[in-house]
């Protein structure tokens, strides 16, 4: 086990339409590597739900914290991140909203072109993506088994989370980095950086789609380590 094992802890959170399970190249890759990685399962029914979840796993660690956000999971450590033992901020092709916004308000007004994901209309308070197009929007650069397999795996994403706004986004007040998706048919990559931008983050880009957690275990564990070290 090298020096890094001395650098506190990282705690994983994922988006809508998944579960932690995706994380576990990245667990891997920096559990091997001496970190101590936890991942949040939360079941993105509403944000503030999500925050208390996450706080919970938070509050279980010794130590700072790097806490990383995928898709939706960037909402949730936009508002759990103010956790006093949060020292970094990691946005993996997530959303960054500023006070008072929410996914809804951030995917209100697509660029002109940009891809529209494929999320079926609401059934009881919930959406899924179209399974027949999840590959080809949310996981583009995995095998289509794999991919299939989270189309048929979708945790049931509710309208409440969607619309939960934040209320003192954490990246005001702490060091934020953000893995750009250059291949995203979910989140547009010139809204990635555009949000990248505007928290002030330091920015990598790798080509890859919405599932670049998954696809690109290397460059999502490299950007981590980054934020951990820093």
């Amino acid at each position: 086990m090298n020096d890094s094992a001395q650098r506190g802890n990282v705690v994983l959170v994922h988006g809508g339409f998944v579960d932690g399970s995706g994380w576990q190249g990245v667990y891997d890759a920096l559990t091997a590597d001496g970190y101590n990685v936890a991942v949040v399962q939360h079941p993105t029914v509403s944000l503030d739900d999500d925050v208390v979840v996450t706080h919970r796993v938070i509050d279980a660690m010794s130590g700072p914290v790097t806490l990383v956000g995928h898709s939706y999971g960037g909402v949730v450590i936009s508002e759990a991140g103010t956790h006093d033992k949060v020292t970094a901020l990691v946005y993996i092709a997530a959303f960054a909203p500023d006070k008072g916004e929410s996914v809804n308000t951030l995917i209100a007004d697509p660029p002109p072109g940009a891809p529209v994901p494929p999320i079926l209309p609401p059934v009881a308070g919930f959406l899924f993506l179209d399974r027949d197009k999840f590959a080809e929007s949310f996981a583009g650069d995995l095998p289509l088994t794999q991919a299939a397999f989270m189309a048929d795996s979708q945790v049931p994403w509710g309208v409440d989370a969607l619309a939960g706004a934040v209320s003192v986004p954490a990246w005001r007040s702490k060091p934020s980095w953000y893995l750009v998706a250059q291949d995203d048919h979910m989140i547009p990559p010139p809204a990635q950086r555009a949000m990248a931008e505007r928290i002030g983050a330091t920015v990598v880009e790798v080509s890859g789609s919405h599932s670049v957690y998954v696809s690109q275990v290397a460059a999502t564990a490299g950007i981590i380590k980054q934020a951990a070290q820093a």
